[in-house]
């Protein structure tokens, strides 16, 4: 195999673990955290037991990836057909 047969397959890799990494979803933690920091920025609290509630209505609307945006819209979209109390 020529040298640069094995530059270009290593740099393949590395830019398709960098694409994987931009890509990849949040972990839970950090998609609870953003959702509890837009309920925030709304002046929304909610006990322990309702905010579980809450995130699992909201990621359920949410599909592996999505923008802020597309937070901020499922976070509205649940407090307007649950309400919050």
């Amino acid at each position: 195999m020529k040298l640069s047969h094995i530059f270009a397959f290593v740099g393949g890799a590395l830019a398709g673990v960098a694409v994987g990494m931009l890509l990849a979803p949040e972990s839970g933690a950090e998609t609870r955290q953003k959702i509890a920091d837009v309920l925030h920025e709304k002046g929304i609290t909610l006990d322990k037991e309702r905010f579980k509630q809450f995130v699992d209505k909201v990621i359920a609307k949410l599909k592996n990836g999505f923008t802020d945006a597309e937070l901020h819209d499922a976070v509205n979209e649940t407090i307007n057909e649950h309400g919050h109390e």
